[in-house]
């Protein structure tokens, strides 16, 4: 029985530890800042804020750049140090590839601007893959290399493992980047909470900190932000509002309006200059061949563009300079900011079209809107800014948000918010439909041949609503067998023709839904069954990504007269019914009333669940569900009509619903296989692998080769001589030979982890008797003081203790106990120390710092038990002085108060027995045997209270 408890609680301790682990895991969430060039990544976890994690290089933002050569992987500056070598490993500006198909146009400019890069056709996905070093990788798996790099980074800042996140996108991400997106981030191996629209986040950020300022007139702010290769613009407006649920007012951010550019941004400008630094030298130097053919002389240049696109924002002049830039030939060309401005004068209304857009999505005007704030690198450029000016005349251009970190910062509140470990004020965010989503189908007058088919548009998520949004569900009433129908975008009507080419396939999936005729078969098998049609359930998630939930065939049943005890034991079955059986009644679909074209005017009624929290009561049962009977609040419980009623009257039709299968095929993109998601995350945990073995590898290398450089040193140091034998120098100083010389002639690639800490051990075990000397002598000096002092206070309490015997505090054991120790003590530290005393350097210590201490912890053992016994013991005061002195006092206050006819006896016979209640509350004599056991088993030393020997 024993053993059995034993198990179970041995049991029970390691699934405590466990969930400690998964819950400090879980408490610490994170985002990440996806940009174009350069990622941000912010973290929020218990007692510290929400802050912006530094990467290895002390910097609070991080080049999104992954780097892969030999089979070794750089992230960040390291990243982008390998671009500048070797152009063709080094892999940037990835989102702007998800979901691409091979003709998009996005995808050309990319090879256009990235043309070293080798690219290749998944045939099956049609999508663009790399080939590195022979192997094919997704660009999902190379953005989950990046993400993965991300959360290292912040697990090393927090110290403690994180795997809870939101990452932001640009809001123009459709389904398909969207879905990658989020497959990234399982390959990553990271848990999504939200995919959140990079203005929303931004818009969050302002909102979180301006709290205080937001009332229940609305606030509408225009976010303009110009990063590296987009452009957008966003209008948002801040309102109180009351919560549904209760009164309670909260902040809401509501998106009304959104233009974006995909292709404008910083590195268009930067791309611009670094062509005109080409095309200068060209002119100043005559080469053999091209500089257009040396990719390491165009990356070179790339990044003199970057960093005179900067100095040129502060500075109306600079100089650029490159170094052996091509045929070792040096490039120096003084460039103009007016220059500049001439080169982008052409994108001066691309700048401004996104703005316009977004103004007339949300139907306003700039006099509507209250701020205008600029975010993004691009807009410190001063034509950016000049351009935008122009166009909002007198408004103000604010630089109040953050433009590297307020995204991230945004995101990591919404991640706080979505996370089990924190609890924030709540904050509204509304996300804006862009573009809407419909279902489209064939009307079924084309099965009978009697008309023209005709294609049935159903608009499911509309453009311009909100999201995340309730659950919609669309009913089909005239099929009677397995049917199909497309999810696709609606009308794009608000998208320019470039835009409409970037954005690729306007079609979604292919629905195919089996089981209609089966279920027909199986319930209308009399009469009495109806079929009411098909529902299908439609919802949109937080990250804007759009989900078909299922669906079913409803059919109605009209059930038989029941008699009164049937009656009866039906609504009670009604009262008791469950609440999930409620929830599955929901969404019962009213009958559509029509003729050949039934399917369209079911469509047209799309209708909306919530999707938690969904309304109970009348709500569930209006379209005909009534399996529970309810009683009539109106009628008296139990009343003799009320029975005769129910007896009588034939109960309304039960509502039956029949899940169906549905098969969806994506017309976008094709989602990555689950194979291929196996694959990506092995090699992910492959790299991982190799990376840590490696990075062991090198610190041994480096710790061997500062052990030998240190050694090397300290033979030749006369403090560290001393300590060391001639012996021992010898053996040391001829091992650290052999180890450099094996160091300098053997070492290569081959060498493994085991064989450097092997010849560090070698080193390590000679010099360990030397490093015993040298930390005793460091640390003896200490250690001696203390028990010296030890000493001297109990010299002093003996001393103490002998004046203390006439009220008897401690036993002539106790004294006699203390006595032992001390002189023990004191007479083995005389002998060890004259034999210390007399010893060199090189020898071992007659005695070492542990055994000064299990000295000194013995003899304070026994100084603090006596120490804290005479803090808190109560000394015995003979009867008869106790008596005498309680007479004198009792016989002043008799006499001033002789009314009370007791005398001066009777009081002081009195007041000796209080003295002698509240002291022990016994008699003298067991007084006296108690307090002494007292002391001697309950003592507050033995308790676990200590008290320094200061006190004496």
């Amino acid at each position: 029985m024993k053993t059995r408890l034993g198990l179970m609680a041995l049991k029970l301790l390691i699934l405590i530890v466990a969930c400690v682990s998964i819950t400090e895991a879980g408490l610490a969430a994170m985002s990440v800042d996806f940009g174009s060039q350069f990622m941000k990544i912010a973290l929020v976890k218990p007692g510290v804020p929400m802050e912006i994690v530094l990467n290895k290089e002390s910097r609070r933002k991080t080049p999104n750049l992954v780097a892969i050569r030999n089979g070794e992987r750089y992230f960040g500056e390291a990243a982008l140090a390998v671009s500048v070598k070797y152009p063709k490993c080094a892999f940037g500006y990835l989102s702007d590839l998800l979901a691409k198909r091979v003709d998009n146009p996005i995808l050309s400019l990319y090879k256009e601007r990235f043309s070293l890069l080798n690219m290749t056709v998944d045939e099956e996905r049609q999508t663009v893959q790399f080939d590195i070093d022979g192997e094919k990788h997704s660009v999902e798996s190379l953005i989950a290399m990046v993400l993965s790099h991300a959360r290292k980074t912040v697990e090393d800042f927090a110290e403690q493992p994180v795997r809870d996140v939101v990452i932001t996108v640009p809001a123009f991400f459709n389904q398909a980047e969207r879905r990658a997106m989020v497959a990234a981030a399982e390959i990553a191996d990271l848990n999504l909470l939200q995919l959140l629209n990079e203005h929303s986040a931004a818009g969050l950020n302002y909102g979180v900190f301006r709290r205080k300022e937001i009332g229940e007139q609305a606030q509408t702010l225009l976010i303009y932000d110009m990063g590296a290769s987009k452009t957008t613009a966003a209008i948002v407006s801040y309102q109180l509002e009351k919560e549904k649920d209760s009164n309670e007012k909260n902040p809401q951010m509501r998106t009304f309006g959104f233009g974006f550019d995909r292709t404008l941004g910083g590195f268009e400008i930067t791309l611009r200059l670094r062509d005109h630094l080409v095309k200068e030298f060209r002119k100043q130097v005559k080469v053999r061949q091209d500089i257009a053919t040396n990719p390491r002389a165009m990356a070179k240049m790339l990044k003199e563009a970057e960093r005179l696109k900067q100095v040129l924002s502060a500075n109306a002049d600079h100089f650029a300079q490159v170094e052996n830039v091509h045929e070792e030939h040096d490039f120096k060309l003084r460039v103009t900011r007016a220059e500049l401005e001439e080169m982008i004068a052409d994108l001066e209304h691309r700048m401004l079209q996104p703005i316009i857009d977004s103004m007339k999505m949300a139907e306003m005007d700039v006099g509507q809107i209250d701020q205008v704030v600029l975010m993004g690198a691009g807009t410190r450029v001063p034509k950016v800014k000049a351009v935008l000016q122009g166009f909002f005349k007198n408004k103000e251009l604010a630089n109040f948000l953050n433009t590297d970190e307020a995204i991230a910062m945004g995101a990591v509140y919404q991640a706080a918010h979505l996370s089990k470990g924190f609890k924030v004020k709540k904050f509204g965010v509304h996300d804006l439909h862009i573009f809407p989503i419909q279902v489209d189908f064939l009307s079924a007058s084309e099965k009978d041949g009697k008309s023209m088919p005709r294609v049935v548009h159903r608009p499911i998520f509309s453009y311009k609503s909100f999201y995340p949004s309730n659950r919609k569900i669309l009913s089909f009433t005239s099929y009677d067998e397995d049917f199909g129908f497309n999810v696709n975008y609606g009308d794009l009507k608000q998208l320019s023709e470039k835009q409409l080419r970037e954005f690729g396939s306007v079609n979604i999936s292919d629905v195919e839904m089996t089981g209609i005729a089966e279920a027909i078969r199986t319930e209308m098998t009399d009469g009495s069954t109806t079929m009411k049609g098909v529902k299908v359930r439609f919802s949109m998630d937080g990250s804007g990504i759009f989900h078909l939930e299922g669906a079913e065939a409803v059919f109605e049943k009209i059930q038989k007269e029941q008699s009164a005890f049937a009656s009866i034991a039906g609504k009670f079955a009604g009262l008791f019914s469950s609440g999930s059986e409620s929830k599955e009644k929901e969404g019962s679909g009213k009958p559509t009333e029509g003729g050949s074209n039934k399917e369209e005017e079911a469509g047209k009624g799309v209708e909306e669940k919530e999707q938690v929290g969904a309304k109970t009561g009348s709500d569930q049962t209006k379209e005909g569900d009534n399996s529970a009977v309810k009683p009539d609040a109106a009628s008296p419980k139990g009343s003799t009509a009320e029975k005769e009623k129910e007896v009588t009257q034939e109960q309304k039709p039960k509502t039956v619903k029949i899940p169906l299968k549905l098969s969806e095929t994506r017309l976008d993109v094709f989602a990555l296989p689950a194979n291929e998601i196996a694959s990506a995350k092995k090699m992910l945990s492959d790299f991982e692998e190799r990376e840590q073995t490696k990075a062991k590898r090198e610190a041994a290398h480096n710790n061997l080769e500062a052990l030998v450089y240190d050694v090397s040193d300290k033979l030749e140091q006369s403090e560290f001589q001393k300590f060391i034998t001639e012996e021992e120098r010898s053996s040391v100083s001829e091992q650290v030979k052999v180890v450099r010389a094996w160091l300098e002639d053997e070492v290569d690639l081959e060498t493994t982890t085991d064989q450097f800490e092997s010849k560090h051990k070698s080193i390590q075990d000679l010099l360990k008797p030397v490093k015993f000397r040298i930390k005793e002598f460091k640390e003896r000096p200490v250690v001696v003081a203390d028990l010296l002092s030890l000493f001297n206070h109990t010299e002093m309490f003996l001393t103490l203790s002998e004046n203390l015997t006439a009220v008897e505090i401690f036993s002539e054991t106790e004294i006699t106990t203390l006595k032992k120790v001390f002189n023990e003590t004191k007479t083995w530290w005389t002998e060890k120390n004259a034999t210390q005393l007399a010893l060199k350097p090189t020898d071992q210590p007659a005695y070492t710092v542990r055994d000064l201490k299990e000295k000194i912890w013995d003899l304070d053992r026994e100084m603090k038990y006596l120490l804290n016994k005479m803090k808190f013991a109560k000394p015995k005061v003979p009867k008869e002085e106790r008596k005498g002195s309680d007479t004198n006092r009792t016989g002043t206050e008799s006499a001033a108060s002789s009314e009370q006819g007791s005398t001066a006896e009777e009081a002081t016979e009195k007041r000796g027995d209080m003295e002698e209640v509240d002291l022990t509350g016994h008699g003298d004599e067991k007084s006296s045997t108690e307090e002494e056991g007292g002391e001697s088993g309950g003592s507050p030393a033995e308790d676990g209270k200590t008290h320094d020997t200061s006190e004496l």
